[in-house]
């Protein structure tokens, strides 16, 4: 028999019927019509070949045919474990059950986030729970969080495929940083100025790279002029330090960086800045990815996610 082309609410309904030996004290407690009842009785008839159950002798109820008495013990245990598959409900935690994670995780929010929340996550139960944090591959991330490969995408919006779930970590605005005692001085920026600055830029979009100031010079015909591009963020005080480039970034990178740079506000309405975690909808509800980006926030927050 093709189980594919069997309707299970015919079993639970012979379950209930073998139990009752009545079609009406059936139909009652699985609140159908009598008539109803009897048209799944002749359906059942039809499915096994077999009438099942047959008017009793002393007219009142039915009494079981020998394949329905065969069939009571087995098709009420196959019911229970039905049961069971379909109420068991998804659980994770963290101090007992093993998992490993795998976060793609930019050079700037390994910065923002990474050393906060490998902090966290040596806390808890570092032997049964892995963490594997590793650079976006942006062309591939859609189907590495599809597919499992990747859990979650930490990285600036620009980053995130459009049909992920996604919730912000950090919001804020860019500014210009300088080495105390640039040869600039110390007054505020204007646009001519700024844009004839030799400029440091961040990036680890491949090929000819642009940041959101490029793009939004771009949208006022005007052009700065970027000397040196490079993708880790962590070199950038060291870079400044050292010469008269100067550089834009979110102010929180630099705050975190703690780079004992000047900094100024931009001479133009320049584009905030948001940093946020994606992740497919398919493990929206997953205990542990709930798990996961719940600790993320605590760490934002600066909670003890471990206490």
């Amino acid at each position: 028999m093709d189980i594919s082309r069997i309707d299970l609410n015919l079993l639970a309904t012979l379950k209930v019927l073998l139990e009752e030996r009545n079609v009406t004290h059936a139909a009652r407690r699985l609140h159908i019509s009598q008539p109803g009842m009897s048209a799944q009785l002749a359906r059942l008839r039809t499915l096994f070949g077999d009438p099942l159950l047959l008017p009793a002798e002393s007219g009142r109820g039915m009494t079981p045919t020998a394949l329905a008495q065969s069939l009571a013990l087995p098709l009420s245990a196959a019911l229970r474990e039905l049961e069971q598959v379909v109420s068991v409900q998804p659980s994770f935690a963290p101090e007992q059950d093993a998992r490993t994670f795998s976060l793609a995780i930019t050079d700037d929010a390994q910065v923002s986030v990474g050393l906060e929340l490998v902090d966290q996550l040596q806390a808890i139960a570092p032997h049964r729970l892995r963490f594997n944090l590793q650079q976006p591959q942006v062309e591939r991330i859609a189907a590495q969080l599809e597919s499992g490969e990747v859990d979650l995408l930490i990285a600036a919006d620009r980053l995130i495929p459009a049909s992920m779930k996604v919730r912000t970590l950090i919001e804020d605005r860019l500014v210009m940083a300088q080495r105390p005692g640039h040869p600039r001085g110390t007054g505020a920026l204007d646009l001519e100025s700024y844009c004839e600055l030799e400029h440091l830029l961040v990036s680890s979009a491949p090929g000819s790279p642009r940041g959101y100031t490029d793009e939004y010079l771009a949208g006022v015909q005007r052009q700065r002029r970027v000397v040196l591009s490079l993708t880790q963020l962590a070199l950038v005080p060291h870079i400044l330090r050292r010469g008269d480039l100067v550089c834009t970034l979110p102010r929180v990178h630099f705050a975190r960086l703690d780079a004992g740079l000047e900094l100024y506000e931009l001479p133009f309405p320049a584009p905030g800045f948001r940093l946020q975690m994606a992740w497919h909808p398919r493990s929206h509800f997953d205990p542990a990815g709930v798990w996961l980006r719940e600790l993320i926030q605590a760490v934002m927050r600066g909670e003890d996610a471990a206490g």
